[in-house]
């Protein structure tokens, strides 16, 4: 009986190693259901990725940043049509958004975009004398030929005098243009609009009606300087966080300009449905002008497409906003206030419109 039992117990041990290797070989060959379904949970979990959630946003926040001219175009239908829809926007409120478009446009910019003045001079001096030589002188010249009123004339004159917008680097994006090349030309001018805004305004309206100067220089320095300034410093000390959310600025300066035009329209909404045409006249054809003379100077010298659409953009898209806020605040008449109300219309519908006519013929520069 023992010596029987002995063998089939060694037996059944040799068995039951032999099953134990067998099941330890098919584990490492066949994941459990436990661990087979680990997989899975991390494929769920990759789906929610923040950094793709990113891109959409972003995506979706350049999509509706080319459709810049509908969007100023339903303004200012809405603005003529529906005035009381803005009345919201206080002269006070408009100079904040006004602020913080500056501010915004700041964010975008270093010291080190300050410095690249010096190294690219000539297609900025270029900008810069079409921003504050051509494009008064036409203002001047137009109100002349039209024989406008002296408080039309002096509006007129005072948007031609004042320094590009963010709306145009917006623009120059869409456009293919140099997007660098239109910051550094819109803080050049907007760094001058201190001093040539009021003092063009001075000498080439000064007989029309009193221009206070200095006014119109304190409220540049407050409106335009500081908050451009100050989003530079913002961008400099904070880098990491503001390039969190720099690729919505652009989106942002389409909200804010889009607002800066209805505003001004809805205040003379009365005066623009008696007297359109004679209004939009002379503001058209400011703007077609500055357009045409910025590209084709550029052609002349001999510079590169893209360096050409961004000089016109750039001197047919001044801020408006600017010289509706000025005009509100330091002329008694309100007629001075309506050309650029008028302009911030048509510098947003011709620029963005020029944007996107560009954007389907892309360059070889």
């Amino acid at each position: 009986m023992v010596s029987l039992t002995a063998p089939n117990s060694a037996l059944s041990s040799q068995a039951n190693l032999q099953k134990h290797k067998l099941s330890l070989s098919t584990g490492r060959n066949q994941p459990s259901r436990r661990d087979s379904s680990t997989p899975k949970a991390e494929s769920g979990s990759a789906s929610i990725n923040p950094s793709k959630a990113k891109q959409g946003l972003d995506a979706l926040a350049d999509k509706l940043t080319t459709l810049f001219p509908v969007w100023v175009t339903l303004g200012a239908v809405l603005g003529v049509t529906q005035p009381a829809t803005f009345d919201f926007l206080t002269p006070d409120l408009f100079t904040y958004c006004l602020g913080f478009l500056m501010l915004s446009m700041g964010l975008t910019l270093t010291v080190d975009d300050f410095k690249e003045c010096l190294k690219q001079p000539v297609p900025i001096l270029v900008g810069y004398l079409a921003q504050y030589i051509v494009k008064p002188v036409l203002g001047w010249a137009i109100a002349r030929a039209l024989n406008l009123s002296p408080a039309l004339a002096t509006g007129l004159i005072l948007v031609s005098c004042c320094p590009g917008g963010q709306a145009s680097n917006v623009a120059t994006f869409i456009a293919h243009g140099d997007v660098a090349l239109s910051v550094l030309m819109t803080t050049a001018s907007t760094l001058g609009a201190i001093i040539m805004t009021p003092t063009l305004t001075r000498v080439l309206a000064g007989t029309l009606v009193p221009v206070d100067a200095w006014g119109l220089a304190v409220s540049t320095f407050q409106v335009v300087l500081v908050p451009t300034l100050l989003g530079v410093t913002l961008n400099t000390a904070f880098t990491r966080t503001v390039k969190k959310f720099r690729s919505i600025l652009p989106l942002l300066g389409v909200v804010l300009t889009t607002l800066l035009c209805a505003a001004p329209v809805a205040q003379v909404a009365s005066l623009l449905r008696e007297r359109g045409g004679s209004l939009l006249l002379p503001v058209a054809i400011l703007h077609a002008a500055a357009f045409t003379m910025g590209y084709w100077l550029c052609k002349g010298l001999n510079f590169n497409e893209k360096t050409a659409r961004t000089v016109s953009i750039e001197t047919g898209m001044q801020s408006a906003a600017l010289g509706f806020a000025l005009a509100r605040k330091h002329f008694a008449d309100p007629l001075v206030a309506v050309p650029s109300a008028v302009s911030v219309v048509f510098m947003a519908l011709g620029g963005s419109g020029l944007a996107v006519f560009w954007r389907g013929k892309p360059t070889t520069d």
